[in-house]
């Protein structure tokens, strides 16, 4: 039984790795439609959507998700700036934080070469009972967590 589900396991976990590989390549093959950098298109992408989600992120919040330093960062916003997907907008109540939003055109980008793939998967998820796709959601959410808290840990292990 132990052998099952290590083996189970071990396929689980090579099908999350090649989803984050394949996630890596929409991310390179977006930035190359675009005319965006890898680094700049993920970055777009992180940004549109915390915006979506309600939750603008701040320069460092940004750092920290694409894993640059806040100097590369700074560079990277001033590239997107100047190309006109990106704003800074000062918080109301507090006017030192300021906070990244993607102009009106990128939802646009994003949607066009995005939704034909959000179509492709909801085909896929129909093949599927509803309570199936709720348990793959809980687990989904249990895995990152997971894999936030091991980040976190070796993070402050190197520091």
């Amino acid at each position: 039984m132990a052998d099952t589900l290590d083996a189970q396991r071990d396929r689980i976990l090579a099908g999350l790795y090649s989803h984050g590989m394949a996630f890596a390549e929409l991310a390179r093959q977006f930035g190359a439609s675009t005319g965006l950098h890898t680094t700049d298109a993920h970055a777009l992408v992180e940004v549109l959507g915390a915006q979506d989600r309600g939750t603008p992120l701040t320069q460092s919040e940004l750092s920290q998700r694409i894993g640059l330093t806040t100097g590369a960062t700074s560079s990277l916003l001033n590239r997107l700036e100047a190309a006109g997907h990106l704003r800074r907008v000062r918080d109301s109540a507090d006017r030192r934080l300021v906070t990244l939003h993607a102009t009106d055109g990128v939802d646009g980008m994003v949607d066009e070469f995005f939704d034909p793939l959000a179509d492709r998967m909801g085909a896929v998820m129909r093949d599927y009972p509803p309570e199936l796709l709720a348990g793959f959601e809980r687990f989904l959410t249990d895995v990152c967590a997971t894999m936030t808290g091991y980040i976190g840990e070796t993070s402050a292990r190197r520091s």
